[in-house]
């Protein structure tokens, strides 16, 4: 059950990639005391939200085996949970991974299929009341950068999402524990990108709360000429314009610099807001 009151202020997730091949070149591969220190590193610059994942889903990445997964992920959340108590969200397609996780403390799961990867993925979100990130994804990670064509983007994301958060209530999970994610780097190209965080307020159609994932990303550094590491500064500004728009959650791999920028955009949008009302 998601207990973050949405509206008051924007939420930060900071990203724990448990994984030797992340794109940013952030991921901490089998050294779970290495990770839990991160985690609460990231909790001390004020992470209300950790998100733990142990498979790349970056361009072109291969699928991790279930056992591999497993044993990279649930050590980890069962550790963290332990010495953390803000949620933990779990980035997995898979339904044995999120189950372990929910087991060994977890209360969110983020999957990047929107529930479609893995058909037992919304009876173990149900099972368990958890809240659940239902992001757009066109085609896998093996595909979806291969020519993403839409013949309007931010129609037929909000269509789609439309479609899987009503698929995930008439299963039974409750509306209140669904996020939406549009999917920023999914099966989209660098316009596409721009023109999702330039129309992000049109999401709130919806009536989500919305996620938004820029962290170091590909467009970012088609901008900037910038390797993953050094896009810190172009990403706060992309979550910045993301705040301004109608995020409620910046996902990051930059808490605390992301978290300073945040509070600021908050406070004098929410300043702005009162003058209005």
């Amino acid at each position: 059950m998601l207990n973050l009151s949405f509206g008051s202020r924007t939420f930060i997730m900071g990203i724990l990639n448990l994984t030797p091949d992340s794109f940013s070149g952030d991921g901490i591969y089998k050294d779970p005391g290495r990770a839990v220190e991160e985690a609460i590193r990231m909790k001390e610059d004020g992470a209300d939200i950790i998100d733990i994942g142990g498979e790349s889903t970056r361009p072109f990445a291969e699928e991790v085996p279930l056992e591999e997964e497993l044993e990279r992920v649930v050590p980890v959340v069962k550790r963290v949970a332990k010495f953390l108590k803000i949620p933990i969200s779990v980035d997995t397609r898979k339904s044995e991974v999120a189950q372990e996780a929910l087991d060994n403390g977890a209360s969110i799961v983020n999957d990047i299929s929107g529930l479609e990867f893995d058909k037992k993925m919304v009876d173990v979100v149900r099972h368990y009341n958890a809240g659940v990130v239902i992001m757009h994804i066109k085609g896998t990670p093996q595909t979806m950068q291969v020519n993403p064509v839409y013949s309007d983007v931010i129609v037929e994301i909000i269509e789609k999402l439309s479609h899987l958060v009503n698929y995930a209530e008439e299963n039974g999970i409750d509306r209140k524990n669904i996020i939406i994610d549009p999917g920023i780097g999914f099966g989209k190209t660098f316009e596409h990108n721009l023109e999702i965080l330039a129309n992000l307020g049109r999401f709130r159609v919806l009536d989500r709360p919305i996620l938004i994932g820029v962290s170091r990303k590909s467009f970012i550094g088609k901008i900037l000429n910038l390797e993953p590491k050094e896009r810190v500064f172009g990403s706060i500004a992309a979550a910045v314009i993301a705040v301004k728009n109608g995020a409620d959650i910046i996902r990051t791999h930059d808490v605390r610099q992301t978290r300073e920028a945040v509070m600021v955009a908050d406070a004098i949008i929410r300043s702005g807001e009162k003058l209005n009302v």
